[in-house]
């Protein structure tokens, strides 16, 4: 099976199963009981009706309303496809609605529009809009995408942004400011081409006019070339950016140009164009999926070169997520009539001065990188970075507020910003962070059961996914069946049975180093040899002498015998007396980490606090700053038994040793978790600080 069959096989079931699609209505309310149904629906529903018939802004106090944003597209312009149809579109509605949720947690139905009529088009989601707090258009082909946006933010009074058109063109700016910055040129001084006349490239074009760029300072071109005043029917749009200059190709137009702007087709931005542009020449090449000159082809042709793609396997990766989610957020959390200007320049500026703010260690992680900073290869933040959701909508809500759009001001900005990082413990961003950390530095990693169909599939995504190189071990037959079945190619991928006679020679040479570490603990070679024929005890010596970085097991087996062969073959890290298990736990509250709940029965306090030391650390792995709470069946010395009084102990030994650690206890698991309830009742602790 070909890269591109197994790609379009896993898209496709990727969608298929196990449900369908990718988002689904989740109740917020308790429905268990009679009475919770009776609350919910007739007769108790009858109440918030009223008042919303009283007032209309009600709606807002007792519906989703002012969290719910509808994605709506006709199928026109859908990605690279073209106009598709509104039953294609939906994928990708959907997954618009998906990226909603987990980057700001905002609600989405996805509404597709059979009809290509600008009027039928508005007339409905006119109809519709009283259903939502704000309105995404998506996928809509120019020029009507342009008539539509501008009727709607007319005629409506809740926010409606085309996300196609200020998507790209907020991001774009953003590492445009700090792109200019860096090469030590002004806006309204440089020479800039646009590659692209549709519906992004007219946004753009307007919004670095807005920051000050000059008309007759920018050239824009269509698939026909250069447009110019003197070109006959010209639409509106393209008569805003005509030049008078006597030029007609992409060649000419560069020539001394400052910046060049791709929003067009792949491979047309050739290296001798690049050359004849100026010095710290900034390109921002945006075609997707293949830029207009490959990222590596143009910084080998130009040392000085400031470049941005669509791609996120190269610096300065221009993507919409950077924006759509948190302007929406902020507009929805002032209930703003409309996203102006003012909201998108705010949206603009808070993401260009974050770029240059530190990079959390999280975000570094996350990517590979030893440190960013602000620089060439870094002049916009990161998709992944946490930070974005207290920044951007603060500062989209602000300037709602400032331009007299706003319905319903935020006061207390502090409380604003906290509740807007509690909205992101509802996915599964660690997850993402992972699996790209694993992407920049694959390793070698056994799966040591699998001729099991689950074991198997996840070393088929840690393939296809280039996270990793799996080694597979079980039963060969097994695993090549499994592997026939669903779609795994095993080429260049090792398929090993311990116990095949063609692994004695292997089997021969980790026993012998196995007997050598376990010689003086009661082993003999003879046994050795033996347990070199268990997939646990092969797995961790592959690991241990290097023919292998990590293993993955226990999903048949007891947790005993998994655990006994990776102490005896791997053995301890120095400083390490006691070994201890930790837990991670994706939550709607985000990460959690707990630890020991798998080895130690009754550690002493020193014990304790080395495994939250151990804890402490294996956090900050993750990029993350440890708060840890010490858990007991008591809180703060209410019981003077010896178990609560070792917690208590472990957490003053803790307090002497790692005064920097933010940690205390004992206390009981339901004040650990209720910061609220924590707080008032025990607010001398460290861990409402």
């Amino acid at each position: 099976m070909s890269k591109e069959s197994s790609r379009r096989r896993e898209a496709l079931v990727y969608h298929a199963k196990p449900k369908p699609g990718k988002i689904q209505v989740v109740p917020t309310k308790k429905y268990a009981s009679q009475r919770d149904l009776s609350l919910a629906y007739s007769p108790g529903v009858a109440e918030p009706c009223l008042e919303i018939a009283k007032d209309k802004e009600n709606v807002y106090k007792y519906t989703t309303k002012g969290n719910l944003v509808a994605v709506i597209s006709n199928g026109t312009a859908v990605l690279g496809l073209g106009n598709i149809g509104p039953e294609a579109s939906k994928p990708v509605m959907e997954g618009k609605g998906l990226l909603f949720k987990i980057f700001a947690d905002i609600d989405v139905f996805d509404i597709e529009v059979d009809t290509e009529d600008i009027e039928s088009f508005i007339q409905t989601v006119k109809n519709i809009a009283p259903t939502f707090g704000g309105i995404n258009l998506e996928d809509i082909k120019a020029p009507e995408a342009f008539e539509i946006e501008r009727r709607l933010k007319e005629e409506l009074d809740i926010p409606v942004m085309h996300d196609d058109q200020h998507g790209t063109a907020i991001i774009s700016a953003a590492a445009l400011i700090n792109a200019l910055e860096l090469a030590h040129k002004k806006i309204n001084k440089v020479k800039i081409v646009i590659s692209g006349a549709g519906a992004a490239a007219v946004s753009c074009t307007r919004l670095y006019k807005a920051f000050g760029a000059k008309p007759e300072n920018i050239v824009m071109l269509d698939s026909k070339g250069v447009i110019r005043k003197d070109h006959p029917n010209l639409s509106v749009e393209k008569a805003e950016f005509a030049t008078s200059r006597k030029i007609d190709t992409l060649q000419e137009a560069l020539k001394k140009a400052d910046v060049f702007v791709g929003l067009s087709v792949r491979d047309i931005v050739t290296p001798a164009m690049l050359k004849s542009m100026s010095k710290n020449p900034i390109v921002f090449a945006m075609a997707n999926p293949n830029p207009e000159i490959e990222y590596d082809l143009a910084i080998n042709t130009r040392e000085d070169i400031i470049m941005a793609t669509g791609r996120s396997d190269h610096p300065n990766q221009v993507n919409n997520v950077l924006g759509f989610p948190y302007i929406f957020r902020g507009a929805l959390d002032v209930r703003a009539t409309k996203i102006n200007e003012e909201m998108k320049k705010a949206a603009v500026l808070a993401l260009a001065q974050l770029a240059k703010e530190p990079v959390p260690e999280q975000v570094n992680i996350a990517y590979g990188e030893t440190k960013l900073n602000f620089g060439r290869e870094y002049i916009i933040p990161k998709p992944f970075d946490p930070r974005l959701i207290s920044k951007v909508p603060p500062a989209v809500a602000r300037a709602a507020m400032e331009s007299g759009v706003a319905k319903e001001p935020i006061v207390d900005w502090l409380k604003y910003e906290d509740e807007l990082l509690e909205r992101m413990g509802s996915d599964n961003k660690i997850v993402r962070l992972l699996a790209n950390r694993a992407k920049t530095n694959p390793k070698r990693v056994v799966f040591a059961e699998a001729d099991h169909l689950d074991v198997l599939k996840a070393a088929q995504i840690i393939h296809e996914e280039k996270m990793g190189t799996p080694i597979l071990l079980g039963r060969k037959e097994v695993i090549l069946e499994l592997m026939e079945e669903i779609d795994f190619e095993p080429k260049n991928i090792q398929i090993i049975d311990p116990k095949d006679d063609d692994q004695e020679a292997k089997r021969n040479h980790y026993a012998t180093h196995y007997w050598d570490q376990r010689k003086r603990n009661g082993v003999t070679l003879y046994e050795a040899k033996k347990w070199m024929r268990e997939r646990n005890y092969f797995a961790a010596m592959m690991v241990n002498l290097g023919d292998a970085d990590a293993l993955i097991t226990g999903y048949s087996r007891s947790y005993p015998s998994v655990l006994k062969p990776m102490l005896e073959v791997i053995g301890k890290i120095d400083g390490v007396d006691k070994v201890a298990a930790t837990n991670l736990m994706i939550t709607k509250r985000g990460p959690m980490f707990l630890s020991d709940t798998s080895v130690n029965i009754d550690p002493t306090a020193k014990e304790l606090a080395k495994i939250a030391q151990m804890t402490a650390y294996t956090m900050k792995m993750f990029g993350m700053t440890p708060v840890m709470a010490m858990i007991s069946y008591t809180n703060f010395g209410s019981s003077k038994h010896d178990r609560a009084r070792k917690v208590k102990e472990a957490v003053a030994l803790l307090h002497r040793a790692n005064p920097e650690l933010i940690v205390d206890g004992e206390v009981q698991m339901d004040f650990a978790l209720n910061k609220e309830m924590h707080q008032k009742n025990f607010p001398f602790s460290k861990l409402v600080r």
